[in-house]
């Protein structure tokens, strides 16, 4: 029997990997942490109704992507293919909508179908961020400076570009929208077949086809800035003015979209040019109407998602391995005095193993392999006089060490 491999798409993180995708989440878990928002935990399956309501049944997501099955009691289930709907969902039925704003982090993996590709995969990772209850340009600058916040945390925001872009309120959409079907309709015998079902449904969807005949097609569509309601921009400058105010450099791209109709204002993305044609690291929008499509009111909301994956072939600085303290058993000393000390050494908060059998020079390599800053050598003599030497690996210098030092002032003693 061949050996199992992963399913097409996904991926194990081992070692380096692991500590990648760990540092991305960790530390975008602390910029988020001083921004004020709390960290929710949504399931990894939904009730399909949640993705295919919010996303549309005319997005690539919902007609092609999403693992959708149905359960041993006949429901539809879908594995979540994006974060925002379920936050949003979580919000409604968790009866927050009286608490706003409500201003939430989430890290995890979502689902999708997709060809698998350089730094996307069919089980992928993201962190996110979603301000919900907020109506004011302010609370998007913040949105957006936080997400900037994150990728210079990481030590990549010197490669990374803002592009920013405005849907305008309702009515300027409703007037875009009428444009846009007009301009399409007279080319009708150029769109892809997926453009002529969207032209019928959603029509903004046209904007993101990667169909090269639709794309010259788009380059020459009306643009959003030419039906902007007084009041949208009123908005966009002040959005603007507020990324000044902050200090965020950005660069205006009318072809960022959001077909969705809940989506408005506000669109961007932080984007590189180290990763190919998967250029995009960070994105996000406006989406004031989601929530009542969860079933609840009318809530403001500002949100951004990010891959874990892209974020973590960035990091030019890999996290270091972890260093550890290896306790060496020499001879045949008292097994409850030797577990004694261990785990001493690991309520003081230091990485501890033991290097359970073998010969004395055995043991020691392995305590190189395993990445050891310090060799704890108890023997017999040393447990009897509560004296131990301690070796630094780097430097090969060793000391004697109390046993009562050793079990009250660790970090000291391994700090050396």
């Amino acid at each position: 029997m061949s050996s199992i491999q992963p399913v097409r798409g996904t991926h194990d993180l081992i070692g380096e990997d692991q500590r990648r995708h760990a540092h991305v989440v960790d530390t975008a878990r602390r910029i988020a942490g001083v921004y004020g928002f709390d960290e929710w935990a949504t399931p990894i399956f939904e009730d399909t109704r949640v993705f295919s309501r919010s996303l549309g049944d005319t997005s690539d997501v919902v007609s092609k992507e999403m693992y959708s099955f149905s359960d041993r009691d006949g429901e539809s289930l879908t594995l979540r293919p994006e974060g925002t709907a379920a936050i949003c969902r979580a919000l409604v039925t968790n009866a927050l909508t009286q608490s706003l704003p409500q201003k939430v982090f989430y890290a995890g993996p979502m689902f999708r179908h997709e060809r698998p590709q350089k730094g996307r995969y069919r089980q992928f990772h993201q962190i996110g961020a979603e301000l919900l209850g907020a109506a004011e340009p302010l609370a998007d600058a913040e949105a957006i400076a936080m997400g900037y916040e994150v990728l210079k945390a990481l030590g990549i925001a010197d490669y990374v570009t803002l592009e920013l872009n405005t849907l305008g309120d309702a009515a300027s959409r409703d007037a875009w929208r009428d444009a846009l079907v007009a301009y399409f309709s007279a080319h009708k015998d150029k769109l892809s077949e997926d453009s002529l079902t969207r032209l019928e449904k959603n029509p903004l969807r046209i904007l993101d086809s990667k169909d090269a005949g639709d794309k010259v097609l788009v380059a020459d569509a009306p643009m959003m800035a030419e039906f902007l309601t007084p009041e949208a921009r009123t908005f966009w400058d002040d959005l603007r003015n507020k990324l000044d105010v902050f200090g965020i450099a950005y660069t205006v791209n009318p072809s960022i979209v959001r077909g969705l109709d809940y989506y408005n204002h506000t669109t961007f993305e932080f984007v590189t040019n180290r990763l190919g044609s998967q250029g995009t690291v960070l994105a996000g929008g406006r989406y004031d109407g989601l929530v009542k499509q969860m079933g609840g009111p009318e809530v403001p909301a500002i949100g951004w998602a990010a891959g874990i994956e892209r974020l973590s072939m960035l990091l030019e600085q890999v996290p270091a391995v972890p260093r550890s303290v290896v306790l060496v058993p020499v001879g045949a000393p008292d097994e409850s005095a030797v577990v004694q000390i261990l785990q001493g050494l690991r309520g003081q908060g230091v990485r501890t193993e033991i290097g359970y059998k073998g010969s004395l020079r055995k043991r020691m390599e392995r305590a190189g392999k395993q990445n050891a800053s310090h060799v704890l050598f108890l023997g017999e003599d040393e447990l009897a006089k509560g004296l131990f030497r301690v070796k630094n690996m780097e430097t090969g210098a060793e000391q004697e060490v109390s046993r009562d030092t050793l079990l009250s002032k660790a970090q000291d003693v391994f700090a050396a």
